[in-house]
């Protein structure tokens, strides 16, 4: 199968100008390949054969096989699963080790990811996903995120800890392409991370990578991240820019990062590693180095997170809204699982027609649109008392919502 498989990507290859760097990568890990059985691939290579290169992929359906059983607005919260890398950072005098704090809490997000090459579901307009943390020093965090967008895709999130002193705003933008043997997927937007009790660094911003699906007509599947990110805090003047490398064809490292942190024009230090491994952050000045995060080692501490039971859950509630999918994805009945997906899609097309037939425009839940960004409806608490715990639960789960 896997020759008839390379055959028809050879086609395509010399059809389309496919190059020798578009190639899946050569030793991959298991847990990051995937190799399609026949009628998947069949199923892949009908679906490219009407593809061109460059061809932007928002209304492109694709397999249910490719999918992770989640939708996109619960994968966000891998970023909230290691939260004692950021607690108490507010504590620290030296700026440079807040920052340092921050790069942590980002790099530990990326090791969690189904095994393969997988997507999350794609969001509807009016999706939305909410849970609660319960954390082992008794304090707790809560986290919203909302579909605001559909054309383009714009997925809207909020974390608040307010016992923790901590709060995430971001909005994603994710962009794909057809590359070729490859699909890329240009993750627009930023996450805004405010240490409440150091309101004078004002906000913390960070950037995301892209991500590259390769070997999607021949070879194995892998999936990968690639390009530069930013992670920035222009009150101190601290910057990295940190770059995801992908491997190449005939050489080079899988997962690697490589990136220089700055305070104004000066480096102080440099990070290095595999962001599916172990991170390290090398002070410039005095040569010491530091394990930002160890994926083996510290990999498994996530942070539990509580979801209402599905029959607890609204209808647009992400778990509720996609639970036939996600049940045929775990009985591997792909027939089944198509059909879910069509009629949670064909549902949201004729909502939307009756919206614009009607002319009445899409209003979001849970955020609004504030000088050009995507901010929650809520006044973000600034203290941590039970009153303001309390405002930030009945504003994500009002006593109406059940």
């Amino acid at each position: 199968m896997m020759g008839l498989f390379s055959q028809a990507g050879s086609y395509i290859k010399r059809a389309r100008g496919l190059s020798v760097d578009d190639r899946a990568p050569e030793d991959t890990e298991p847990d990051d390949t995937s190799i399609l059985d026949e009628n998947e691939g069949s199923i892949i290579l009908s679906l490219i054969s009407q593809l061109r290169v460059g061809m932007d992929l928002s209304k492109v359906t694709f397999p249910t096989f490719v999918l992770e059983p989640r939708s996109m607005l619960e994968r966000i919260t891998d970023f909230m699963s290691h939260p004692d890398l950021i607690f108490g950072a507010e504590m620290c005098d030296d700026p440079e080790e807040r920052f340092n704090r921050i790069l942590q809490y980002y790099l530990a997000g990326w090791h969690i990811k189904p095994k393969g090459v997988k997507k999350p579901y794609n969001p509807v307009l009016g999706e939305f996903f909410r849970c609660r943390y319960d954390y082992q020093n008794g304090t707790q965090g809560f986290y919203v995120a909302e579909q605001v967008s559909h054309h383009p895709p714009i997925s809207a999130f909020f974390y608040i800890s307010p016992a923790n002193r901590v709060c995430i705003v971001g909005e994603l933008r994710p962009k794909s392409k057809f590359l070729g043997n490859s699909v890329s997927t240009t993750m627009e937007g930023e996450n805004r991370i405010m240490l409440m009790g150091v309101p004078d660094d004002g906000e913390y911003v960070v950037t995301m990578p892209n991500m590259y699906a390769r070997g999607i007509l021949f070879g194995k599947m892998v999936l990968e991240l690639g390009d530069t990110c930013v992670v920035k805090n222009e009150k101190n003047r601290l910057f990295c820019d940190l770059e995801f490398k992908t491997k190449g064809f005939f050489s080079g490292t899988y997962n690697a990062i490589a990136g220089r942190v700055r305070r104004g024009n000066s480096d102080i230090g440099e990070v290095s590693g595999r962001w599916s491994h172990i991170m390290e952050f090398k002070n410039i000045k005095n040569g010491t180095k530091r394990v930002l995060f160890d994926a083996a080692k510290d990999g498994q501490s996530i942070a539990p997170k509580y979801v209402p039971d599905i029959e607890q859950q609204e209808p647009y509630e992400s778990r509720c809204l996609w639970k036939d999918l996600t049940q045929a994805i775990e009985e591997k009945n792909m027939e089944r699982a198509t059909e879910a997906k069509s009629a949670v899609e064909d549902a949201q097309r004729e909502l939307r027609r009756k919206r614009e037939e009607s002319g009445e425009k899409f209003t979001p839940r849970y955020f609004e649109r504030r000088d050009g960004r995507w901010e929650p409806k809520l006044k973000i608490p600034r203290d941590d008392s039970s009153e303001a715990i309390d405002a930030v639960q009945t504003w994500i789960w009002p006593p109406t919502a059940g």
